[in-house]
């Protein structure tokens, strides 16, 4: 079981990873969210001929979407934990995965040097410090005009979401300024979810501390029956939530790298 008097290191992700992986793969959230991820790529025009990278790839559940939504389209992922690195490529074995520090800098960026023409970055920069220089470093790996989808939690923070390391959450307004002065022209930023990604959220947000262990028992493959069954339950109300209000506590942004000039070879 979790002691929850114990002091957590919200940024050990290879820890995370070992605690939370099976959690994550399951979360009707996280499965909406990759759903979400998948349209806007269509949308905007990514193909089986398209080279993807996703920005903190984690244990390699959006990757391996990507990897059934574009069978024949080459998938690579950047991401801090080398436990993270680990269980993707065991997992989606056919995409490159590789670790790097984003808010460190990289003189040696290798044959991945502009060579995204999408990428995906989900659920990432709530647990960043700086998200510019993030978001900055992460643009070595995109070619100019690149298309970049983002998804960052809005709405209010839960004891969960501080437990595991959130900074801060969204709104459209404050994503698009991030995504501008990062070097990215914003094509689109809003909300979605609402109304049943809300409840779904407002659920965890009055679950409180009690969240932690139940995710902790989840981890440990005992996820009680109900919690299952409200899993299902909420995979299925999600399919109705609505994209564009501005009640949704899911936001979303699409951005395309600007071409600067700079970092070719």
């Amino acid at each position: 079981m979790v002691n929850l008097g114990a002091r957590v290191d919200r940024d050990d992700w290879d820890q995370h990873w070992e605690s939370y992986a099976q959690e994550a793969e399951q979360n009707p959230a996280q499965r909406y969210r990759r759903q979400l991820v998948q349209k806007l790529l269509v949308r905007y025009g990514c193909s089986n001929a398209s080279h993807i990278l996703d920005i903190g790839s984690g244990q390699g559940d959006m990757a391996s979407a990507l990897r059934i939504k574009f069978p024949e389209a080459e998938v690579a992922g950047a991401e801090l934990s080398t436990k993270g690195v680990e269980v993707a490529a065991h997992k989606v074995p056919s995409a490159t995965f590789f670790q790097r520090d984003l808010l460190k800098p990289c003189n040696d960026i290798g044959p991945l040097r502009s060579w995204a023409q999408f990428a995906v970055c989900s659920e990432v920069l709530e647990h960043v410090d700086y998200p510019k220089l993030f978001l900055e470093n992460a643009g070595d790996y995109l070619a100019p005009g690149a298309v970049l989808v983002v998804t960052v939690p809005g709405g209010p923070k839960s004891k969960f979401d501080l437990h595991i390391g959130h900074r801060r959450h969204y709104t459209p307004a404050s994503l698009g300024d991030l995504l501008t002065s990062s070097g990215f022209s914003v094509d689109l930023v809003t909300t979605a979810g609402f109304p049943f990604f809300n409840l779904y959220r407002l659920l965890v947000i009055l679950r409180g501390s009690r969240l932690i262990t139940d995710v902790d028992c989840t981890s440990r493959n005992r996820s009680p029956v109900l919690a299952r069954i409200v899993m299902a339950f909420f995979r299925v109300l999600f399919t109705m939530n609505l994209v564009g209000t501005t009640l949704g506590w899911q936001t979303i942004a699409v951005g395309r790298k600007r071409d600067t000039g700079a970092g070719q070879e």
